[in-house]
């Protein structure tokens, strides 16, 4: 019983003693210097409503890369704004449907799943509403 004590005491006392040695270490890391690497974007929440206008904007960037998904989409009209998930499923909706039928292009001509145009049109849609994820 005694040797099992001691056993148990023993790893305490090293666990305490490692947390303090990777505690200071781990504290000198700063977020101060943090920033953004290159190539990367900082992720900033979405805004909880879009101007309409910003709304149909979107709606015929991706209808004239060739959604169907936002060229089915009705124009909004009568309200100053609409909800943010409005346009989050327009955007998700689009890049689903482009994925599918860019799935048979070769890797060199696709960026995430899907053709570079169509890639582009996502990205300058959710750009004109303010959404940065979707």
């Amino acid at each position: 019983m005694n040797l099992i004590a001691r056993t148990g005491l023993a790893a305490a006392v090293a666990v305490g003693a490692i947390a303090t040695v990777v505690a200071p270490a781990s504290a000198a890391i700063s977020t101060d210097h943090a920033r953004a690497e290159s190539g990367t974007h900082a992720v900033v929440a979405n805004p909880k409503t879009i101007k309409t206008a910003a709304y149909n904007q979107a709606r015929s960037i991706l209808a004239n890369a060739g959604s169907q998904t936002a060229a089915k989409s009705h124009p909004i009209h009568g309200k100053p704004d609409v909800p943010v998930s409005y346009g989050t499923s327009l955007l998700a909706g689009s890049r689903d449907e482009f994925r599918q039928t860019d799935k048979h292009l070769p890797a060199k001509d696709k960026k995430s799943d899907m053709s570079i145009p169509h890639y582009n049109a996502i990205h300058s849609a959710a750009k004109t509403m303010g959404i940065d994820r979707w």
